[in-house]
């Protein structure tokens, strides 16, 4: 008979493979098989978190997305280091799927909007972080690349940061951004705010509410926003739509600048199914071209939902698109993963796009 040590080796070792066969499995689950539009790319997760930088120790997710002359994108995606504070780092690639380079250093970073110090850990918790400069999204106006964020200094002060570049300067990693102006309000928390990539009606545009209807925002100056104009007031929170027997029960916010095509505005948003409030999943709208305030078409169900592992690994549940691009007329959509991975997915435009109209 084994001695009781050695059946206590035995049962450690058994239960150490069964272990490492369950994670291993669990790393290669394929993606759903229920037919979501959007098509996982093989290379994901693009980026994880690296341990060797610690501004970007526990989490690399939600990037914006840029794409130049050249079809080479160009992410700028929020990064969680060892002090829990979000900053921006930056990546390239050149066919839209593999990354070709990656900063070793924070591009994009901004000190307490409030200045009250060091973050708090306890009271400053905002999806993974204690603070910082949040879920980046990025437009190319003329010669400027805009720069929206969420600027987070504690649960009663988040406002929507803005900043921008030349776009010379950006695509040479000078990293010469114009200094943050906050153009929400203060005393109102809003995140999910995005700007139109090209002036409607000779204005700026910004859409900055889709729930239960879209809202735009014009301005002849994006800069002047909360400094020389009034900051842009919406409603607060996340509100139901009323729209029956629709899948996007509760609807979080938009997605990614919206993306002209020859239908109309495309809009990707994050929304919740009544029987799975804790799994973020994205929806599409398309919206007129010359007054976005109308829905010409919403999304029959959700393009995508979170059923990979890297979707789960972190905060479980969550897909959170900040960029998107066209690329050889196929749409590349950059989202993060559980609040901790870089992915993309993919489809062509013309299928989105029909999609949209045919089942609208």
């Amino acid at each position: 008979m084994l001695h009781p040590l050695v059946l206590t080796g035995i049962a450690f070792a058994v239960v150490c493979i069964c272990l490492i066969l369950w994670t291993l499995l669990r790393r290669k689950k394929a993606p759903s098989s229920k037919p979501y539009l959007l098509t996982r790319a093989h290379a994901n997760p693009l980026m994880s978190p690296q341990s060797h930088n610690d501004w970007e120790t526990c989490g690399v997710f939600n990037p914006a997305a840029y794409i130049d002359d050249t079809d080479t994108v160009h992410l700028l995606y929020r990064a969680i280091g060892g002090d829990g504070v979000s900053r921006l780092g930056y990546a390239k690639s050149h066919d839209g799927i593999r990354i070709d380079s990656r900063s070793t250093y924070p591009v994009f970073a901004i000190s307490n909007p409030r200045m009250y110090g060091s973050y708090d850990p306890v009271m400053y918790p905002s999806g993974g972080s204690w603070g910082g400069c949040e879920d980046p999204r990025l437009v190319k106006i003329d010669d400027r690349l805009y720069l929206i964020f969420n600027a987070f200094d504690g649960w009663d002060y988040l406002r929507i940061g803005l900043s921008s570049i030349v776009e010379k300067d950006f695509l040479a990693q000078k990293w010469d951004w114009k200094k943050t102006t906050l153009i929400s309000p203060e005393g109102q928390l809003h995140k999910n705010w995005v700007i139109f990539p090209e002036k409607i009606n000779g204005k700026f545009a910004i859409l900055h509410t889709i729930s239960p209807e879209v809202i735009v925002d014009y301005r002849d100056s994006l800069e002047a926003i909360g400094t020389r104009e009034p900051a842009i007031a919406s409603p607060v929170g996340p509100r139901k739509h009323n729209r029956e027997d629709s899948w996007d029960w509760l609807i979080r916010g938009a997605g990614c600048p919206p993306i002209k095509t020859s239908m109309g505005w495309l809009v990707l948003y994050h929304a919740m199914e009544k029987h799975e409030g804790h799994r973020y999943k994205i929806g599409a709208l398309l919206l007129d071209l010359t007054d976005p305030n109308i829905v010409l078409a919403r999304s029959p169900g959700p393009l995508l939902a979170p059923d990979c592992w890297y979707e789960n690994d972190g905060k479980p549940g969550i897909v959170y698109v900040c960029g998107a691009v066209v690329r050889n007329d196929t749409l590349l959509v950059y989202y993060g993963g559980g609040d901790r991975h870089t992915c993309v997915a993919q489809a062509p435009l013309t299928d989105v796009l029909k999609w949209l109209v045919h089942k609208k």
